[in-house]
């Protein structure tokens, strides 16, 4: 990646300083070739544990621009307490926000002259059954077209209470990302003025990407053999 996709005036990419974060936090343990559990697997691969881990937060100062923006960010109105923690991984900064204070800080990135986010370019889930108490993560991805600058936040919530503040009143493009993520994942975006499904039809039971939505599948009959759909051939729970 060229160096030249940073602001001039500050370090470039080369120059920013890595992350001393060394600690990992593991947000779930997988067992087996397809997560199953007892007698179910048949791959031969039942006894292999795999820890689910994420890069773990980072301390300041984060290098670079990287600084100015957790600064900014933080000196808005009401935002002094809203970043939860900070991931600086591969050269990427992630902004883990409080999600009680998710559109307050989406404007403020917008509109303050030192940031200018002015481009949600994209709103995805992530479903993480082990992480308890925040097993629903939201995921934006922000452009700053004046800084030339790309960051992401990410606010989580619990499954017992899968709410987050829309934010499609400050960036528009939001209406459909959200929608997607509302159908696939169940998070629900309040404020979001239709939010109804956008894959699947209306009807549709649950939220297909879901780690634990069932595969579904029909029966296969066919001239000598049978072949169960692929919820009833094996445990996948």
């Amino acid at each position: 990646m060229s160096d030249e996709t940073q602001d001039g005036s500050h370090e470039t990419r080369a120059e920013l300083k890595k992350s001393d974060a060394v600690e990992l936090e593991v947000v779930e343990v997988r067992e087996g070739a397809f997560g199953v559990h007892g007698t179910g697997d048949t791959s031969g691969f039942g006894g292999l544990r795999r820890p689910v881990v994420m890069p773990g937060a980072a301390t300041p100062p984060y290098g670079g621009w990287f600084d100015e923006v957790a600064e900014r960010l933080t000196a808005g109105e009401g935002l002094a307490d809203a970043i939860e923690k900070v991931v600086v991984h591969r050269g990427e900064i992630t902004f883990f926000i409080r999600r009680e204070v998710l559109r307050q800080a989406a404007q403020h990135l917008r509109d303050d002259a030192g940031l200018r986010f002015e481009l949600l370019s994209g709103v995805s889930g992530v479903h993480y059954p082990g992480d308890t108490g925040r097993e629903l993560h939201a995921v934006y991805h922000l452009l700053s077209m004046t800084h030339n600058r790309r960051i992401r936040l990410e606010v989580t919530c619990p499954e017992e209470d899968p709410q987050v503040p829309s934010v499609m009143g400050v960036y528009p493009t939001a209406d459909w990302h959200e929608r997607e993520t509302w159908d696939m994942f169940g998070i629900r975006f309040e404020g979001h003025t239709h939010l109804t499904r956008i894959l699947m039809p209306d009807d549709w039971p649950g939220h297909p990407q879901r780690k634990d939505y069932p595969l579904g599948g029909i029966d296969v009959e066919f001239k000598g053999g049978f072949i169960p759909a692929p919820d009833n051939r094996r445990s996948y729970s």
